[in-house]
């Protein structure tokens, strides 16, 4: 009877979802949880975007719920206050941003919102911030909805733990690991449950990732957590596929941090319960501590295969191993890169002295910490001497290594993962595989030549700035502006993707009329996104053929 009861209020919760209040400054919508109060920005095109920022979907992890799995936010009576952006979760920062431990929170665009029993219910697309799962923003300075929004989509975009605040594990039962992207499946409950009140089809869920966050979205789809909550996935410019190792713990790293804030190292209790003590912004502007070579690892905290201590687990095998088995979430996919992708560092060590002798002295000790992969076997040593002799040749590093060095840091650090991610998801996936490459250059860029503003091509991060509007990097685009066409294609690429399934379901001349083949293992076909769309095949094989030579896909078991 009570469940029968408990169906039947949920049934009149959706027959009555409705925008209480419109007005031209503050909307006011009624969800599950509460009544919430949002502002009035606006599209590249002057439409009217109803904005909710801040919105809290988990409790503040804070006190005892430090290094704890999110805990769903209450119900609350008053009117919720999402007129403006929330905190960044603890990290180093620039002094015009607000950080805070209490950072859990989500922010949600629409352009149409229901109207009495008229509900739009329009595709979601759910955004996972990049920064190497130790910085990032959902911020509406960095990811702001002024693009996105021409198309008829409901956006969200959230917060998630980051560095040892989200990630530390001890391999016991005191911190298991992974509480950032527990944070993420909350997020994504959150949305399942409260996005029709904004217009949003919980059941047209596509969930979007950028670097650590397109890692995330691998690790969401083979999650025994992460089931029902998305229909679509775009992994952009990262894999949880690749050769980057996985543990059952980081016990190391926790001693590290401990040491990094005099803390004792010696057992899990002793770390946990002095980092306790310590506040947000210490453990957050500790990161630096962490580098060994440059700002080398670009990976630190990483996600892990949990221990059963009877908890609900994120992971319990690898990635790897749940694809191989076929043992994942089965929808459509649209990935890629960026042309140069992570050669920016590359500038940095040719134009370092101190760096370009020490990579070139020491490259089997560096190449594993700057590249990411097994460290002091060797197994490594074999991979960092086939590596150097592969990208830059036998003999000493100078000037004239750069652009070999640009391509391994590229290849590295996300193009092989990308590759090697797309070809084992098209191996056991029985819904299509879109593979791309992103081209255009812009007059905007994450890395400019140096002492210039001259983009040194599309590099990693960069078809961001078409997606969103990244206000500290780039002014507003406008219909005139060169870059309008690539904003009109991308976020056409991806409104059609969240709403089908396919990029280009159809001929479009908008779209260059091009047919977007979907990759196979043995096409190899990808969409080279530049000025114009072009299908071409083999993206880079050349190169990561040498890879898959160092990095064998690992055989497992059926």
């Amino acid at each position: 009877m009570f469940i029968i009861l408990r169906l039947l209020i949920g049934c009149l919760l959706i027959s009555n979802i409705h925008l209480s209040h419109i007005n031209n400054k503050n909307p006011i919508v009624t969800t599950s949880l509460g009544k919430v109060k949002g502002a009035i920005l606006t599209t590249l095109l002057g439409k009217p975007i109803y904005s909710f920022r801040g919105i809290r979907y988990a409790k503040p992890p804070v006190d005892e719920l430090r290094f704890k799995p999110p805990v769903p936010v209450e119900k609350w009576s008053d009117v919720y206050d999402a007129t403006k952006d929330g905190p960044l979760c603890p990290q180093p920062v620039g002094i015009n941003e607000v950080v805070s431990e209490d950072c859990l929170i989500l922010n949600v665009y629409t352009t149409k919102l229901p109207q009495g029993e008229n509900n739009p219910k329009r595709p979601v697309i759910v955004h996972l911030h990049p920064g190497g799962f130790y910085a990032g923003t959902s911020s509406s300075r960095w990811r702001g909805p002024d693009y996105l929004l021409d198309q008829h989509i409901v956006l969200v975009t959230l917060n998630y733990r980051l560095g040892s605040l989200g990630f530390v594990s001890t391999g016991d039962e005191l911190a298991p690991g992974n509480n950032g992207l527990k944070d993420q499946v909350i997020a994504l409950r959150w949305v399942r449950d409260n996005i029709a009140p904004f217009g949003g089809d919980p059941n047209l869920v596509t969930v979007f990732g950028y670097s650590a966050g397109s890692a995330s979205m691998h690790f969401h789809m083979v999650s025994p957590m992460s089931r029902g909550l998305f229909h679509r996935a775009i992994t952009m410019s990262s894999s949880a596929l690749g050769k980057y190792p996985i543990r059952s713990h980081q016990f190391d790293l926790a001693q590290k941090q401990a040491r990094l804030l005099n803390c004792p190292d010696d057992t899990s209790a002793n770390i946990i319960n002095c980092l306790k003590t310590k506040s947000a912004e210490e453990i957050g502007n500790s990161l630096p501590g962490f580098a060994e070579f440059r700002f080398d690892p670009i990976l630190i905290w990483v996600p892990v295969v949990e221990p059963d201590f009877g908890q609900e687990r994120f992971l319990t095998k690898s990635a790897v191993e749940s694809v191989l088995k076929g043992d994942f979430v089965k929808v459509p996919v649209m990935g890629g890169i960026s042309e140069f992708e992570f050669s920016g560092p590359a500038f940095g060590v040719i134009g370092n002295t101190t760096l370009l002798k020490q990579m070139d002295e020491d490259f089997e000790r560096v190449a594993p910490i700057a590249f990411i992969y097994e460290r002091n076997t060797e197994n490594s040593k074999h991979i960092s001497r086939e590596l150097r002799k592969f990208y830059l040749g036998d003999r000493p590093l100078d000037n004239s290594s750069l652009t070999g060095l640009t391509k391994l840091y590229a290849d590295a650090i996300t193009g092989f993962n990308v590759n090697r991610g797309i070809k084992l998801i098209a191996r056991k996936n029985d819904k299509p595989v879109y593979y791309y490459c992103f081209t255009f250059r812009g007059r905007y860029s994450h890395f400019y030549l140096p002492g210039t503003q001259t983009p040194y091509g599309p590099v990693h991060h960069d078809e961001l700035f078409y997606l969103f509007y990244i206000s500290p990097l780039a002014s507003r685009f406008n219909v005139t502006s060169p870059e309008y066409a690539m904003v009109k294609k991308l976020t056409t690429l991806f409104s059609n993707f969240a709403y089908t399934g396919n990029p280009i379901p159809e001929s479009n001349e908008a779209l260059d009329n091009v047919n977007w083949i979907p990759f196979s293992n043995q096409n190899k076909e990808y969409l080279d996104i530049g000025q114009k769309l072009a299908m071409k095949s083999n993206l880079y094989e050349d190169r990561y053929a040498k890879w898959d030579e160092l990095f064998p896909v690992p055989t497992v078991s059926q």
